[in-house]
Parts: structure tokens; sequence; C-alpha cells
């Protein structure tokens, strides 16, 4: 049997102002010897000192690796300045995500890792119509419903609501919400982390997952109804839990994913165990998408600071998951 051709992984080049450039510079010094990457951008927009070689296709990626970053280039009119976004490259930004999603798809890249992008730029200056990187590629994709997942080698998570006030958690959450991020959740475990049997535990919403009514009611009326339906179906899911025990090390042995109900239930665990080598992931692309788990951190931008380990990590795993995803 001949060998697949390897497929690179797509790297949008993200907001050009902020740490972008300098942390896939970094990740491809890193990982130049281990996995074929290519940059969608610029390569003007690259740290001065570190090579590029521009491609017309991804698969000249793989040969590209030794002579410097591939790079499939878009056009950015304008200059870069570094910690101030320029306007006229926020369509450029757009155009780079939408790319590499196009590439994912079709196969001709394996993965799509994400740079940091400004929102705020994109948003006043190329009508981005969408919070954020997330539901941007689930409107690409034509997907409903995606899953934000945030992994590191200690800790995976999940929050099922995201990025609204903790004041609206409650009324957002709902059995249908929950049962779609636990669906979710157990098929991307098995399709992209190759767990054949995934284990799930559940965090409550209140203190104490409620304490048997005493503290509010929603682990009874909502969370263990839906936990219970999916274990009829064989899903190994536990809780709700009261989500301060969870996270210890003996805790977090005996599942593989935490489902919590918010935001900051998820994140500040995973950030308190493992803050430079987190990963954002979305479960329910019909490619992998990967990204460092941090902003575009534009007030140490071209100052040779930034620390790659969170894209280094972003780039390995997503490496992994296309190839648990093949499989």
């Amino acid at each position: 049997m001949v060998d697949k051709p390897v497929r690179p992984i797509a790297v949008s080049c993200g907001e050009p102002a902020g740490i972008g450039p300098e942390i896939i510079a970094k990740a491809w010094q890193e990982l130049r010897g281990e996995i074929h990457i290519f940059k969608i951008g610029s390569s003007e927009h690259l740290p001065p000192s570190i090579p590029s070689h521009v491609i017309d296709k991804p698969s000249d990626a793989v040969h590209a690796m030794t002579k410097g970053i591939p790079v499939l280039p878009i056009d950015f009119p304008g200059g870069q300045n570094h910690g101030q976004p320029n306007p006229s490259h926020a369509a450029g930004v757009v155009a780079a995500i939408a790319k590499g999603a196009e590439l994912a798809v079709s196969g001709d890249a394996s993965a799509l890792c994400t740079a940091p992008i400004h929102k705020k730029s994109l948003q006043d200056n190329a009508g981005f119509a969408f919070p954020g990187h997330t539901e941007f590629l689930a409107s690409l994709a034509n997907v409903d419903r995606v899953v934000m997942m945030l992994a590191s080698d200690m800790l995976r998570v999940v929050p099922v609501t995201i990025h609204i006030p903790v004041s609206e958690v409650k009324e957002a959450l709902t059995e249908e919400i929950l049962e779609e991020t636990l669906r979710i959740t157990l098929d991307g475990l098995r399709r992209d982390f190759g767990l054949a049997e995934p284990r799930l535990a559940v965090a409550g919403l209140n203190p104490h997952a409620g304490e048997g009514g005493k503290m509010g009611r929603e682990e009874i009326t909502l969370i263990s109804p839906v936990i219970e339906k999916l274990r009829t179906e064989g899903a190994d899911i536990s809780g709700p839990h009261s989500a301060d025990t969870m996270f210890h090390a003996s805790a977090r042995a005996r599942y593989d994913a935490a489902i919590c109900m918010y935001h900051d239930q998820a994140l500040i665990p995973i950030k308190t165990l493992d803050f430079d080598r987190g990963v954002n992931v979305t479960l329910g692309l019909p490619f992998v998408r990967t990204s460092p788990d941090h902003g575009t951190a534009l007030d140490i931008a071209g100052r040779d600071k930034a620390n790659p380990s969170s894209m280094i990590e972003a780039l390995r795993l997503a490496a992994k998951m296309a190839k648990a995803r093949a499989r």
C-alpha cells in the first residue's frame, strides 16, 4: 500500500499587528522537523530574521518547510504597525480564515490552526458579524451547533454556555443545549481524540451541586435528567458534581473531559493548571480546528516577548487530531 501524501496544517495569519506573526515564526522554528505547516497571509508580516518561502498550493509546504515558513499569500494593502491594527488589513484577516476553512474542508490541509484575531477591528472594518472565530467557522461550514473545548495534557474542559454574563447563564442553560453539548463532546472525543469509550464528568450549576435542592434545583430538574437520558444509551457520564471537587488530580483521573455550566467554571481550572499550554478546540466542525488560548497581545507585539507555547501545543494537537480523524 502506498502511503497518502502528508497534508500540512493551515495556519491563518490572525491580526498582523499582534503577536500572531511572532508565535507562528517561533512555532515553525520548534516544529519544522516534526510537523508540516503553512501560513495563510503575508510573508512581509513575519519577523525579518525568520526566512519564509511563498508557495502556490498547500502540498508545496512539505518541501518548503526546510527553506523557511511556507506562506500561501493573501494580499494585505498598507503597512504593518505593531500594536495598532491597520483597518485595511481586516478584510485580509477574514479572507485568511475563510481560505483555511476551505482548504481543511477540501482535504488539501489536514487541519486549521487559527492565530489570534482582533475582533473589534474585524467588526469595525470588515463587516465581521460574528463574536469570534468559532461562530464564523460554524457559519462557513454550515453547522448549527459547535462546542468549545479547552484542552491540555492535564485537563479538557467544555463550557456549556460561553461568552454571556453570569446573570444570563440560568436562562441560557436548557436541556436541549446541555444534551447537544454532551453529544458533540462525546463524538469529538471518539473521532478526534481516539477515545473509544470517553468518560464525561458534569458539573452542577449551583454550589455543592445544589445540595439536594437546598441551594438551587437546576441539578434536579435540568442537569440530572439529561445525564440519565444519555446513560440509558450507554454513555459514560457522571454527575452532576460539585465543581469545587472536580479538578484535583485524583478527580481528573476519573474522566476524559469536564462539562461545565458557564465560562469561568471551565476556564479557571485549566488556566490555573496549565496556563501557557492550553489549546482552544472547536468540536462539531467537519474539519479539525485548534487555536492558541490567548489573544493578540498588542501591548507586546513586535518586541520578541511572546510565549509561543500555546501555538506550539495547538499545532501538535491539531496534528494528533487529524491523524485520529483519518483513522
